[in-house]
């Protein structure tokens, strides 16, 4: 396929990753340099829950409601050097933001030795476009790196930046922008289907946590996640840490050829 037609369908995408929305491929927390490949549709169910409790006055606590996310992400270019997925989010848990409860999400990627051995992976992307001005639309841009080393397993390095009236800490200060980082591996040694991962996403706003979680694979398609994120700021939710679980399903759709 000669260059210029790849820009153009990349071009096209873009638009439609804009109208569509999309839910990125994630670590725990943050998006990796992971993109679908065409045509691989990806649903996932995440549940995130404060572990502790919200003490009043006289210390009486009620424990904090869970946060919850449905989403769907496609892959939608056709390439094997150049890829890109959208999708479409639906979260709840934020109380009035509820009322605009869709998010939108866009990467493209560029996975590890497509441009000859030892190309580290790229990415870069958008997540939480949001729906309502000034209230869910954190617009949460990023770009991220990624290698996998040999024993050590893969490490990614980035930097995202948001929506610098959303993203606040306890204070009310803007804290919009961090630097990523992210250790994962497949532990062989024991089960190709067991994956670690440690992370952190900087920051003082709802985004910045230190996450620790692994995954098992139940089947080529279906895995589940358990992990425990720590936030930056102690102060701002009303929790300090969360425990999340997620299952992902993998799937293609039958094509017609």
């Amino acid at each position: 396929m000669k260059l210029h037609n790849i820009f153009s369908s990349v071009t096209v995408v873009l638009m439609i990753a804009v109208c569509a929305m999309a839910t990125s491929t994630t670590h725990i927390w943050g998006p990796s340099t992971d993109v679908q490949s065409f045509n691989l549709w990806h649903i996932t169910a995440d549940c995130y829950q404060p572990v502790q409790l919200d003490k009043d006055a006289n210390g009486i606590g009620t424990r904090l409601s869970p946060v919850t996310n449905l989403g769907l992400t496609v892959g939608v270019l056709p390439f094997e050097k150049v890829q890109m997925e959208v999708g479409v989010d639906h979260k709840a848990g934020f109380g009035s933001l509820d009322t605009y409860p869709m998010y939108g999400n866009a990467k493209i990627g560029i996975p590890e030795d497509a441009f000859g051995k030892g190309f580290p992976s790229l990415a870069a992307g958008a997540f939480d476009l949001g729906t309502k001005t000034d209230m869910t639309d954190f617009n949460v841009l990023y770009g991220k790196v990624a290698k996998t080393l040999p024993v050590v397993g893969r490490i990614s390095v980035g930097y995202y930046s948001g929506n610098k009236k959303l993203l606040l800490d306890s204070k009310g200060e803007k804290s919009n922008a961090g630097t990523m980082v992210a250790w994962e591996r497949t532990m062989t040694e024991w089960s190709d289907k067991l994956w670690l991962c440690a992370e952190y996403m900087g920051g003082k706003s709802s985004y910045g946590t230190t996450n620790f979680g692994f995954s098992w694979k139940f089947a080529d398609n279906v895995s589940m996640l358990f992990g425990y994120d720590i936030m930056n700021d102690k102060d701002l939710l009303g929790a300090e840490n969360m425990v999340t679980a997620q299952v992902d399903i993998d799937f293609k759709m039958i094509s017609g050829k």
